[in-house]
């Protein structure tokens, strides 16, 4: 069996080429045994042990100051990067210790006239890579329009495999400070790009009411999320290349040295920006310590796993329970699923053979309100007919499409718009899928940020493969 022996932080703290896991060795060996412990791991705190793990290194920012033996400031110029509005800085205005906790504060001012923000990351490149292990953060985030809160990874040698998303990323935490109700958990990959995200709801609270402990587990050949001890996303076939190129071999990009980073952005093409109702005062992104630990050894001895494509049913239908003959979980991941996300407010159930969903708040996003129904299995070179019946209580619009969620949601059938009525009538939409196969295509019906809440009624969906 091969083994990859853990790559200790002394070793890490030693290092700034790339070590074993980034030259594309599939065996290091540490400067020290791997049950060592650093002077950097040590802290006067209680820290868990965690059955199969060493601690490998931690903080639990009980000084005074940002440790900055594990962590960098990492300024960076408004829009670096995501149309972002905020200024990192290195100011301890925007990064400080308080009551035993790291503070990354955003802060609203004016400059030449015009709102201007600035906030903080830190990251622990060169100072706190490793390879393969479970990093444990626990983290209150602020609440507000525009704030983005991050907990992630990115490697240290980023241009190894090609710049993003070439070289892979993994978000251990995200949260949109105007839905702090959802943590979303994420692995980009790829070119093209491919993404494969998971979420985790909270109901009757939220992340910004408390401290939640967020976790990914590492291994060579999968990568696990957790908020709470919950296991919400898992990823095992994730894959990178330069366009054009053949594949790197598995487990390529995730086979390299990574670091752990924290930031709270402002603004930017996801949250989008602040407005009157954010509370600046209030925009601190809080952690109460990061825990990374590592097993002695992992078997590199891995293989990328074949795709499963689903079959259509007898009737040459991709989309299963597409005549709502069956009663489902609206919430599950079995067959079709409703969600809600940005301020849509709204209800699902199947009855009549149909499914009637109802608004109460249209939210700020199409997918604010959003029936879908994943798993479709999309072949390049094939062509599609999407056909449902439709109608709402008073005319409105709907949104339908096939996208991808683990191809950085591009779509296969594009976003199109159309319009229900009280009458019912059927909709036939064809198409020509043109990427490369995709055993994870997604049929969305979206009915938020339309300008209405009429409820609407679909029935008879199909999805098939034509000549």
């Amino acid at each position: 069996m091969k083994t990859m022996k853990a790559l200790s932080m002394l070793a890490a703290l030693s290092m700034l080429a790339c070590t074993a896991g980034c030259s594309g060795n599939t065996e290091a060996k540490n400067d020290k045994p791997a049950e060592a412990k650093t002077e950097a791991a040590t802290e006067a705190v209680d820290v868990p042990e965690l059955d199969g793990y060493s601690l490998l290194w931690n903080d639990e920012f009980s000084d005074s100051a940002l440790d900055e033996t594990k962590w960098n400031y990492e300024p960076h110029e408004p829009g670096w990067t995501n149309e972002e509005l905020q200024e990192y800085t290195t100011s301890t205005d925007n990064v400080f210790l308080r009551g035993g906790k790291l503070v990354i504060k955003a802060i609203k001012s004016e400059k030449n006239g015009k709102d201007y923000y600035t906030s903080g990351k830190v990251t622990g490149q060169n100072k706190t890579d490793f390879t393969y292990g479970k990093v444990v953060v626990s983290a209150k985030v602020p609440e507000g329009q525009g704030l983005w809160p991050a907990i992630w990874m990115m490697p240290k040698d980023e241009s190894f495999y090609g710049q993003w998303p070439k070289c892979g990323e993994i978000d251990i935490m995200e949260v949109l400070g105007n839905d702090v109700s959802t943590a979303y958990g994420t692995l980009h990959y790829g070119e093209p790009h491919g993404e494969q995200q998971g979420t985790w709801g909270l109901t009757g609270q939220t992340y910004a009411d408390s401290f939640h402990e967020y976790s990914v587990e590492w291994e060579p050949g999968e990568i696990r999320w957790y908020i709470d001890g919950n296991l919400y996303n898992t990823a095992n076939d994730w894959f990178t290349a330069v366009q054009g190129e053949d594949e790197k071999p598995y487990p390529a990009p995730f086979d390299q040295p990574f670091f752990v980073q924290m930031n709270l952005a402002v603004g930017g093409t996801w949250p989008g920006d602040p407005d009157a109702t954010t509370d600046f005062d209030k925009a601190e992104f809080e952690i109460d310590y990061v825990r990374v630990y590592q097993k002695p050894e992992y078997d590199t001895n891995v293989k990328k796993p074949e795709k499963e494509f689903r079959q259509a049913l007898e009737d040459g239908n991709f989309i299963f329970n597409g005549d709502f003959s069956e009663a489902e979980d609206l919430t599950d991941d079995v067959n079709w699923k409703f969600l809600l996300f940005n301020g849509g407010e709204g209800a699902a159930e199947i009855r009549d053979n149909m499914i009637v969903i109802t608004s109460e708040k249209e939210g700020t996003e199409d997918y604010s309100v959003q029936l879908v129904q994943p798993d479709l299995p999309m072949i390049k070179g094939k062509k599609y007919r999407v056909t449902f019946d439709a109608y709402a209580d008073e005319e409105r619009d709907i949104i339908v499409c096939v996208s991808a969620p683990s191809a950085g949601w591009i779509r296969y059938l594009k976003d199109t718009t159309l319009k229900v009525t009280p009458e019912k009538q059927t909709f036939t939409y064809d198409f020509e899928m043109k990427e490369k196969d995709d055993n994870n295509g997604r049929l969305e019906f979206n009915l938020g940020h339309r300008g209405s809440t009429a409820t609407v009624y679909i029935s008879d969906v199909r999805v098939e493969e034509i000549e």
